[in-house]
């Protein structure tokens, strides 16, 4: 599933070995492991010579982007399989509205020399909507499919 601008959900295909499942492997130039958590609001981060590709592996967290003044909020899960890839230059961030922290792996695609710049938060023209944060968590739970909620910035 393609967003804006790029940005793309890739469910994770998977084969069976007895009881265990293998996932498909996803090709990066550094593995990092991300801990975001319980009631955390995140403000919005952009690379310039990186893609990020984002799996939660325990919890769940609504992911957020800023693209032609609009935010789109994607709920994703352990429950679901899929890959957020973000390219460089889109404006992201990440929401944790739940008890438990969430646990995600970033397998980094560097299209260049990482920059300090790329890890300092950005301030957010508007606050995120959280009715619209809210409501891509219900649709997430009602379907078990990543949900888009978008909300435009005045």
């Amino acid at each position: 599933m393609s967003l804006a601008r790029g940005i793309e959900l890739r469910p994770l295909t998977s084969t069976k070995g007895g009881m265990t499942s293998f996932y498909t492997p996803q090709t990066s130039d550094q593995t990092i492991l991300v801990q975001i958590g319980p009631h955390t609001i995140e403000d919005l981060f952009v690379h310039k010579a990186q893609t990020d590709q984002l799996l939660v592996v325990k919890g769940c967290l609504v992911l957020v982007t800023l693209i032609n003044r609009c935010y789109e909020y994607v709920a994703l899960s352990d429950c679901a399989p899929v890959v957020a890839i973000i390219p460089p230059g889109v404006l992201h961030g990440a929401i944790n509205l739940n008890e438990e922290p969430c646990v995600i792996v970033n397998a980094v695609l560097r299209h260049g020399a990482p920059s300090v710049r790329d890890y300092i938060p950005r301030s957010r023209p508007m606050p995120y909507d959280l009715a619209a944060v809210q409501a891509v968590l219900r649709e997430f739970e009602a379907n078990t499919t990543p949900a888009i909620v978008s909300s435009p910035v005045p």
